[in-house]
């Protein structure tokens, strides 16, 4: 029987993409830059803003203006945390089904905590959520397993008994070192060139929607034909 269930963040418990777009889009236009395809900011999420900028304003680290552009994209996206993100079709009901079982769930993410924590708050995530694990809370960030331990630890589980959600090869690395189940969230924020079979995941899903039936199944072995 499961003891537990994490989730990634950004493309796993949360659609984030839209407010990211509307910040990518608002600085192009600031900037009197052409818009980019709404396809190619999805692919870069994971990556983070450093991803995204990278993409939209065909330009990298290291090169003249760039902090200066993270620093805009930052305290923009600050401001309007979550006027379009919403959990994806799915994850409230299994959200339900998991409390409703008496089992613990929380979240692993590489967001840090200035965006992480008020973003669950803002959501209405926060109070039901048993572990938040941001990577300025940890030493190492995923793909390590330690923030997967630390909330593995919070949630009072047995780590053998977890299951990590995720829609990145480093949350699948992460939930393997930490000897987590672990699972592939295709729905998510997936580069087109990913080839998620390679992660080695235990299960993987095409929709949010499919994880509940797939949980039940673990957590219930008598229900494992559904």
């Amino acid at each position: 029987m499961l003891s537990g269930v994490l989730f990634d963040l950004d493309g796993t418990l949360l659609d984030t993409v839209d407010d990211f777009m509307a910040v990518i889009d608002a600085m192009l236009d600031d900037h009197q830059r052409p818009r980019v395809a709404p396809a190619l900011i999805r692919a870069q999420v994971s990556d983070g803003s450093i991803g995204m900028l990278s993409a939209a304003f065909a330009t990298r680290p290291g090169e003249p203006g760039f902090d200066a552009l993270r620093e805009e994209f930052l305290s923009r996206y600050e401001q309007a945390l979550s006027v379009h993100t919403r959990p994806f079709p799915g994850i409230l009901s299994l959200l339900d089904w998991l409390e409703a079982e008496g089992l613990p769930w929380g979240v692993v993410t590489n967001k840090l905590s200035r965006f992480s924590i008020p973003l669950m708050e803002q959501i209405g995530l926060a109070e039901r959520c048993a572990s938040l694990v941001c990577p300025d809370q940890v030493s190492r960030g995923k793909p390590h397993p330690e923030p997967v331990l630390k909330a593995c630890a919070e949630l009072g589980a047995d780590p053998q008994r977890c299951v990590f959600i995720g829609d990145h090869l480093r949350d699948i690395q992460a939930g393997q070192a930490a000897g987590l189940t672990t699972i592939a969230a295709l729905y998510g924020y997936l580069p087109p060139d990913e080839d998620p079979a390679s992660w080695q995941a235990t299960h993987s899903v095409q929709t949010a929607s499919d994880l509940q039936p797939w949980l039940r199944g673990r957590h219930n072995p008598e229900t494992m034909h559904v």
